[in-house]
């Protein structure tokens, strides 16, 4: 197809007219579809409805410890539940603690944490005069809309397809003592789907922040979450590196089962050095006697080891591979040459990222709507919901059936075309 800016502005017209006919055929469809957030379809949760069976009234709930399952105690999780995660996490057991369901609720409360009783004994985020963050970008809304809700000063660093760029990272946090943080989500990140590679971890490993409470917020949610059995992403594990650098307490690693089995009733966990699980359970002991350690036996029970959540995830795959390579090739049918919009191929994870044209994003995700088809809000992939360019787009294609996925993506093809040529055929006529 011929690309759009070498397009006559008679072309671009007459080409709005036959979208905007085409736009109207697919409104009359009547859709209604969601696609805003990285959910889990029915099947997919029902890969995990086995693990309703694994206990009853007449299990032993009982642990290899002798821990009862049903009363108060083990706060850092029972030990069968950190041996799995552990295996997840390739952390040692000992350097894990179980929490509830979610590894969101775990990093707001360690943000809460240190900004009232500050980090190994150093003062408390809410008595310093700023605290800042970096922010690679795009990313995921929810960890930026933490760091706002506590009123952190959000830093915006660029990813690069390796990674958040390290040179303005090492030397922001060089530079700056009032930069306690950044945000990662290193395998098959949200919402690009790349993963960081070697170098890039080391140089995480081996920043020299100027604040000595500085951390590194590792989430590392989507480890086993490949779309292939033998194209994959691999991570170095950083908290090996991080102890080989010398900086054994630089990192919070957060997961959890959220995408395993169910997202409401998982298990989350953090992985850390031991100086910082002290620093974790000298607060936890007062904030809890311990989680839900029956979950968490439900959960051991139903896998048995990491072999059989590593089979338990290559059926994940099945379900939500074709959904991928639906999108990927419905999106190089129809915008392929065109020249307005780029888009990413994952090997994992649960999110394609689009970049339109600058000026386009918030405009393509309003037709979308207007046609049935509710996207994560433009903008979200950026701090405090600003993207200076309106033209990043996360899709999530995770959710609908195939039939509905390829006619929102049909539609959403067409609103990125038309809105397209609509602006281009703007600056020609300015």
């Amino acid at each position: 197809m011929k690309p759009y800016r070498e397009m006559t502005a008679e072309e671009l017209t007459a080409e709005i007219t036959e979208l905007k006919a085409q736009y109207k055929k697919m409104q009359s469809l009547g859709m209604q579809l969601n696609m805003s957030r990285g959910v889990p379809c029915q099947e997919q949760l029902d890969l995990s409805m086995g693990m309703m069976d694994v206990l009853d009234s007449s299990s032993d709930l009982t642990c290899e410890d002798g821990t009862d399952c049903r009363n108060y105690g083990q706060l850092t999780g029972i030990e069968e539940a950190r041996e799995l995660l552990g295996d997840m996490m390739e952390n040692n057991p000992k350097d894990i603690i179980i929490y509830g369901n979610s590894s969101l609720n775990v990093m707001f409360d360690t943000v809460a944490r240190v900004w009232n009783h500050g980090v190994m004994g150093n003062t408390p985020w809410c008595k310093l005069p700023e605290v800042k963050f970096l922010c690679p970008v795009p990313g995921y809304d929810r960890h930026f809309a933490i760091t706002e809700y506590f009123g952190i000063k959000m830093i915006p660093v660029p990813m690069t397809a390796t990674g958040p760029d390290m040179d303005i990272v090492e030397n922001l946090v060089r530079e700056d003592d009032a930069i306690k943080g950044i945000w990662c989500v290193p395998k098959y990140s949200n919402p690009q789907g790349i993963s960081y590679d070697d170098e890039t971890v080391r140089r995480f490993a081996r920043l020299e922040p100027a604040a000595p409470d500085f951390r590194i917020f590792w989430d590392n949610a989507y480890g086993m979450h490949h779309l292939y059995d033998h194209h994959q992403d691999h991570l170095i594990e950083i908290l090996a590196e991080c102890k080989r650098a010398g900086n054994p307490d630089l990192v919070y690693k957060f997961a959890s089962t959220s995408k395993i089995t169910f997202p409401g009733s998982g298990i989350a966990a953090i992985a850390t050095s031991p100086n910082n699980m002290v620093d974790f359970l000298t607060n936890l002991r007062i904030q809890t006697i311990g989680h839900d350690k029956v979950n968490q036996l439900r959960h051991v029970r139903f896998f048995k080891n990491i072999h059989g959540m590593v089979e338990h995830m290559r059926k994940h795959a099945e379900i939500i591979r074709p959904k991928f390579e639906t999108v990927e090739a419905i999106l190089e049918k129809n915008l392929a040459g065109l020249e307005i919009g780029t888009w990413t191929c994952p090997l994992g994870g649960y999110f394609i990222m689009f970049d339109s044209l600058p000026g386009c994003a918030k405009d393509i995700v309003a037709r979308a709507k207007k046609a049935g088809v509710t996207m994560t809000p433009a903008g979200a992939t950026w701090p405090y919901g600003q993207d200076p360019q309106d033209s990043n787009i996360r899709i999530a294609p995770t959710y609908p059936c195939l039939a509905d996925l390829t006619n929102a993506m049909e539609i959403f093809s067409l609103c990125v075309r038309i809105s397209s040529a609509k602006k281009l055929l703007s600056q020609m006529q300015q």
